[in-house]
């Protein structure tokens, strides 16, 4: 069978983009200065458990709350006027239009002690609170930066369930609660699914936000796999050898999501026969 041009484009792009990156990653990770098959880079990794735990909790605390803030904003654009839905959907991109280390320089002008924040605290009597270089501070900017790619799928599900479901469903007797719990939130479990994989994804391996929000103490991944390229402690295979479990870690995660979605689809099938 004859590759449609296309079709061969897309391949070239994957293997120079992909699948050479991949190779040069595995490459480094399981070798030493000498370019010597080694182990040991992959077993040091261990030294970093603290900041691995420290980022999956705080990519996945900052996941948690772009979902409560997300569903609940995708449902209601989905339920107002199509042309306005339009006008509020620019509006939620329009930050990501901006760039990613000037997104996040205006919220360190906004949370350091003498920031904008503390400034509008100190009108009303209360006391300068320390802001930056915190745990919450980072969550802050990884809530900031990557809640968008929780709204738009799920308001893409949202939008795409028929009306006449819900309306068969009030027809039946159902309340808002029971519409929302049994009909509305089962059919939007593939866009839930996307937001929590879209934002859980980059908020673990993110370094720019922690590094300028966190400060030294909030160490997250990306910041040591980039100490270990750019930083004074250069060893590209070690810094390998990180971002290769990273990605394992990332894969079992999806993996988990994904086998979620695929119970959720089969109960929803099961309940509409």
């Amino acid at each position: 069978m004859k590759l449609k041009s296309p079709s061969l484009l897309y391949i070239i792009w994957m293997i120079i983009f992909t699948i050479i990156p991949m190779i040069l990653v595995l490459f480094f990770a399981f070798t030493d200065n000498s370019g010597n098959f080694t182990f040991d880079n992959i077993l040091n990794v261990g030294r970093y458990s603290s900041i691995f735990l420290r980022s999956i909790g705080l990519g996945g605390v900052s996941t948690i709350v772009c979902l409560a803030l997300g569903y609940p904003l995708a449902y209601i654009i989905s339920k107002i006027q199509v042309k306005s839905q339009s006008i509020i959907i620019m509006l939620i991109m329009l930050p990501m239009w901006m760039n990613f280390l000037l997104r996040t320089y205006a919220w360190m002008t906004i949370l350091e002690n003498n920031g904008l924040l503390n400034k509008l605290f100190s009108i009303f009597g209360i006391p300068p609170i320390s802001l930056i270089n915190t745990s919450w501070a980072v969550v802050l900017g990884m809530v900031y930066n990557f809640l968008p790619y929780m709204v738009l799928p799920i308001y893409s599900a949202i939008s795409k369930i028929d009306k006449r479901i819900v309306e068969a469903a009030q027809d039946l007797g159902a309340g808002r609660r029971k519409v929302f719990s049994k009909v509305l939130l089962p059919l939007s479990v593939p866009g839930v699914i996307s937001g929590i994989t879209m934002v859980f994804v980059p908020a673990v391996s993110t370094f720019i936000i922690s590094k300028m929000l966190g400060g030294g103490s909030n160490i997250l991944i990306g910041d040591l796999i980039e100490m270990q390229f750019l930083g004074s402690t250069y060893n590209p295979h070690l810094g390998s050898a990180i971002s290769f479990i990273l990605m394992i870690l990332i894969l079992i995660s999806i993996g988990i999501m994904n086998q979620f979605d695929d119970s959720d689809e089969v109960a929803i099938n099961t309940n509409y026969r």
